[in-house]
């Protein structure tokens, strides 16, 4: 395979842009195991997209999630699944092939997980870096983000990827968990997700405490915290 071109395809960043989408990249993704195309082969690529959620919205979750902020989950995640969607039709629409990764859904019960991790897709494409609360933090937006990801073969400028967190000596987000299920290690690429995060005591949490949202699969308060998501909404306040 020969090197990815230094430019975007110029119909790829115009779709982008007429969607409205503010923080997207690609992940060279051919040293990891993905979602087999359809000759049966990995996909060597991804197209990771960052979606903002309501600023607002996320700082009043600090002590736990409410109704807005289950309503705002859905919204984007359906939001990301409508793009995703979308764009996987539109490159195969260039004889490419492509699958889009849907948002949040569980296809392994038993070990709390999806078919790829969209966070690994979007740290190779140089959007972020994985927090101690085990999710994306991203300069813009911080962690207030739901993420999509849409693998093709389509050979794109990568990257740079991220390769270190720059969350300083901060635990706001370990002390904030009410499950105590974040260990406060610092990532790196390659570090197993239950280095970070025990899962199932997370998981566990939310289903007894806020099963009403999601059945149990809405938290945020360790995102809620998180000074990257609070900077960024002293930013927009400035602006407004």
């Amino acid at each position: 395979m020969s090197d990815p071109p230094k430019t975007f395809p110029v119909w790829l960043t115009a779709w982008i842009n007429a969607h409205k989408i503010t923080l997207w990249g690609a992940a060279d993704l051919r040293d990891f195991t993905t979602p087999r195309n359809e000759t049966g082969n990995n996909f060597p690529f991804a197209i990771s997209l960052a979606i903002p959620m309501n600023p607002k919205i996320m700082v009043s979750i600090k002590n736990g999630p409410n109704q807005a902020y289950a309503d705002e989950y859905a919204r984007v995640n359906s939001h990301i699944n409508e793009l995703s969607i979308r764009l996987a039709a539109e490159i195969k629409s260039g004889g490419f092939q492509s699958k889009p990764l849907a948002a949040s859904v569980r296809t392994d019960t038993v070990g709390i997980k999806g078919d790829f991790p969209h966070k690994t897709a979007a740290t190779r494409a140089g959007l972020g870096w994985v927090g101690r609360h085990c999710q994306l933090i991203t300069r813009p937006f911080g962690s207030w983000i739901r993420l999509g990801t849409v693998f093709t073969d389509i050979e794109l400028p990568c990257g740079p990827p991220i390769e270190e967190d720059f969350c300083g000596r901060c635990t706001r987000c370990v002390d904030a968990c009410p499950a105590k299920a974040l260990k406060g290690k610092a990532w790196y690429p390659g570090l197993p997700r239950e280095e970070i995060l025990d899962v199932r005591a997370c998981d566990q949490w939310k289903k007894e405490h806020y099963f009403k949202y999601h059945k149990g699969h809405n938290c945020g308060i360790c995102s809620a915290v998180c000074p990257y998501g609070l900077k960024g909404l002293r930013k927009k306040s400035k602006k407004a």
